[in-house]
């Protein structure tokens, strides 16, 4: 059984943890890329338009850090990375697996990998706390991130919650915002260690989780169950952003660019082509089987694609979305101040723009 608990979403307790990073990722000038100034950009551009004669540029050396171990939540880097996409752009990428104990955030900022995944509210927070990350597109264009409940436990919304045990992380930014705006100061808070054992004992209980992946785990021990997803509480984040640093973007525009393009075009590869990819996501997460690889392919793609994706293509994202969320975290108390937010992302890197 997968554990999330530490997985995306829970902006808040993030906090802390991120202040950790703060002298060396503001006080430097040599965030992401450092070692490549003089050639990352350069090479990257010659790569991702094509040679324009008969010298070959090395591939730049580049990292991103997922947001948690090695998944189809991951699908259109490792697509990327297999039918050859990052190094037709001019990177030679490393995709370095999260987890629990890692923080994408504190990675990049310190400079030891040039991009990350993380959660749309993950970023705000980041700046608040002065580290200058910027969001360059997104994976999912809402969480699949949902309250799961036993069927005839007499939950229809978000305001049945009362009464129930939830075993949520209880500083998550959803959870905070669900219980401001369903007034749940009835709800039993319990621990969430990620186990479903809990849950699945008790047919009153509810438990966060993913509909990527708990509801196969749930579906094969066949629990009767449903799910709320978070979006539908009207806090409806962006999922798996890809960010970078301001110094990154400063000075390695094309890299970041060549990045964008080819992350973009895994994406739109693995869509039809997961079964294909799947097995190089295994080898990096062998406990996770084929079968439910393939189940959480199916189950992520309108997430993926849907919403302004379907219009606009992969990745994209909007002010309007940005300027809500960091309203709702004002609200709850996540974040004390507002910023601009053309600095918390932009568009600019994406195909197309």
């Amino acid at each position: 059984m997968k554990t999330v608990n530490a997985k995306r979403g829970t902006a808040f307790t993030a906090i802390m943890a991120l202040s950790v990073v703060l002298m060396s990722a503001c006080g430097s000038d040599n965030n992401a890329g450092s070692g490549n100034e003089s050639s990352a950009s350069g090479n990257a551009t010659a790569n991702a338009g094509g040679s324009s004669g008969s010298e070959t540029k090395e591939p730049v050396k580049t990292t991103l850090v997922l947001n948690w171990f090695a998944e189809p939540e991951h699908g259109g880097n490792f697509a990327a990375q297999e039918k050859g996409f990052y190094k037709d752009g001019g990177l030679d990428m490393t995709l370095l697996p999260g987890g629990p104990s890692v923080s994408a955030t504190q990675i990049v900022a310190s400079g030891k990998a040039e991009f990350g995944m993380a959660n749309a509210d993950d970023i705000l927070v980041a700046r608040q706390e002065g580290i200058p990350v910027v969001a360059i597109g997104t994976a999912f264009q809402k969480s699949p991130q949902a309250l799961f409940y036993h069927k005839n436990s007499g939950i229809n919304g978000f305001g049945d919650l009362n009464g129930h045990k939830v075993y949520v992380a209880s500083t998550a930014s959803f959870w905070l915002f669900m219980k401001n705006k369903y007034k749940l100061g009835d709800a039993q808070e319990m621990k969430y260690t990620g186990s479903l054992v809990n849950f699945v004992n008790d047919p009153k209980a509810v438990t966060q989780g993913y509909v990527t992946s708990e509801t196969y785990t749930l579906q094969e021990q066949g629990v009767d169950f449903d799910v709320l997803l978070n979006a539908d509480s009207g806090y409806n984040i962006y999922a798996g952003v890809y960010f970078t640093t301001e110094d990154m973007i400063k000075k390695h525009p094309d890299e970041v660019k060549a990045f964008m393009a080819a992350t973009v075009k895994g994406w739109d590869y693995y869509k039809d082509h997961a079964d294909e990819i799947n097995p190089a996501i295994q080898k990096q997460n062998p406990d996770m089987s084929l079968d439910m690889m393939k189940f959480s392919a199916e189950k992520e793609m309108d997430f993926a694609f849907g919403g302004d994706a379907a219009t606009e293509g992969t990745g994209t994202m909007s002010e309007a979305r940005w300027t809500e969320l960091q309203q709702q975290l004002m609200d709850v108390g996540v974040l004390k101040k507002k910023e601009d937010i053309a600095n918390v992302f932009t568009k600019d890197f994406l195909p197309g723009k």
